[in-house]
C-alpha cells in the first residue's frame, strides 16, 4: 500500500502566508537595532575623544599658568632679597660717609688714629657700595626676565649669571659690618681727644663696638651666612613623630583581637618611623641650635606612653 497525501496534509505542509514576512521583519528590526547601537557607541567614543582633547588642552593651559606664576614668584622673591640688601648697604655707607665728613677733628689728634679712621671709613664705604651696586644691577637684570616665554629657566639664569655677584654682595656686606663698628669706635677716640674723660668714654664705646663685632661673626654670620649663600636653600617644617599605642594601656575589651594586631604592627614599624624621622631631620635645613623651650617640647614624654 502506498501513502497518498490528503488535502489536509497538503494544507498543513504549506507555510503560513504571514510567517515569512514576520521573520523578515524581525531580522530587519534586529539589524536596525544593532546599527543604532553601533552608531551610539561610535558617537560616545567620538565624544570621549573630544572631551579628552579638551581636557588635555585645559591641563596644558593650567600647567602654563602655573609655570608663569612660579617664574614670577621666583623673580619676586629674588627681587625682594636684592632690595633689602641694597637698601641696608646704602644706609651703612651713608652713615660712614656722614661720620667721615661731619666729624670735628682736633688739631693735636694722633696721625696714626686719623689714618686708621680714614682707612676704615673708606673700606666701609667701598664694601657697601660694591654690595649696593651688585644688588642694584642684579635687580634690574632679573626684572627684565621674561616670565611668559622663559627661553631659559629662571633658576638656570640665576645660577649662571647672578649667583657669583649675589655671593660677592653678601660677603662684602658681612665684611663691612665689623669695619663700620671699628669706625664708630675710632670716632669716639677722635671726638673726645681733648676731653679729660677720653679714656673712660672711648674705652666703653670701643668695648661695645668690639662686642658687637664678635657677636656678628660668632652668632649672626655663623648662623645665617652659609644658609644665605645657598640659592636653593629653603626652610622646611620640622619632622613629626607617630606615637605608638601600647596594648597594656588599653582596656581588656580592646586589648585583644584586631586592636592587638594593629598595635603589634605599629610597634614593629616604630623603628622604621624613627629612622624616617631622622632622615627628615637630616634632610631639613636646621639652622642654628634649638632653644631651651624647644628642647623641652621635643623631649617632653607623651601622656599615652
Amino acid at each position: 500500500m502506498f501513502y497518498k497525501p490528503t488535502a489536509t496534509n497538503n494544507i498543513e505542509s504549506k507555510p503560513h502566508p504571514f510567517q515569512k514576512n514576520t521573520h523578515t521583519t524581525k531580522n530587519t528590526h534586529s539589524k536596525k537595532m544593532m546599527g543604532f547601537a553601533a552608531g551610539i557607541e561610535m558617537a560616545d567614543m567620538a565624544w570621549e575623544v573630544k572631551c579628552r582633547e579638551e581636557d588635555m588642552k585645559q591641563r596644558a593651559l593650567e600647567n602654563e599658568r602655573h609655570a608663569i606664576d612660579d617664574a614670577r614668584r621666583a623673580v619676586d622673591e629674588k627681587a625682594q632679597q636684592l632690595k633689602v640688601l641694597a637698601n641696608q648697604s646704602a644706609l651703612i655707607a651713608g652713615f660712614s660717609m656722614v661720620a667721615f665728613v661731619e666729624i670735628n677733628i682736633p688739631q693735636d689728634t694722633s696721625g696714626i688714629l686719623l689714618t686708621l679712621f680714614g682707612g676704615a671709613a673708606a673700606l666701609v664705604i667701598a664694601l657697601m657700595l660694591i654690595s649696593t651696586l651688585n644688588a642694584t644691577y642684579m635687580l634690574v637684570a632679573i626684572l627684565r626676565y621674561d616670565c611668559v616665554a622663559r627661553e631659559v629657566p629662571f633658576d638656570e639664569f640665576w645660577m649662571k649669571r647672578c649667583e657669583p655677584d649675589w655671593k660677592m654682595a653678601l660677603r662684602t656686606f658681612s665684611y663691612g659690618i665689623p669695619l663700620f663698628m671699628m669706625v664708630v669706635a675710632l670716632v669716639a677716640w677722635i671726638v673726645l681727644w681733648d676731653h679729660d674723660c677720653l679714656y673712660y668714654t672711648a674705652s666703653i664705646v670701643t668695648v661695645i663696638s668690639v662686642t658687637l663685632a664678635v657677636f656678628w661673626f660668632a652668632s649672626t654670620q655663623r648662623k645665617w651666612g652659609d644658609f644665605l649663600m645657598m640659592s636653593q636653600a629653603r626652610i622646611t617644617n620640622r619632622s613629626f613623630s607617630l606615637v605608638p599605642i601600647h596594648v597594656n594601656s588599653l582596656p581588656d575589651d580592646l586589648s585583644s583581637g584586631p586592636m592587638r594586631q594593629m598595635t603589634n604592627g605599629s610597634e614593629s614599624s616604630e623603628k622604621s618611623s624613627v629612622e624616617s624621622n631622622t632622615s627628615l631631620e637630616a634632610s631639613s635645613l636646621a639652622v642654628g641650635t634649638l632653644t631651651k623651650s624647644e628642647e623641652k617640647l621635643k623631649t617632653k614624654p607623651f601622656a599615652g606612653k
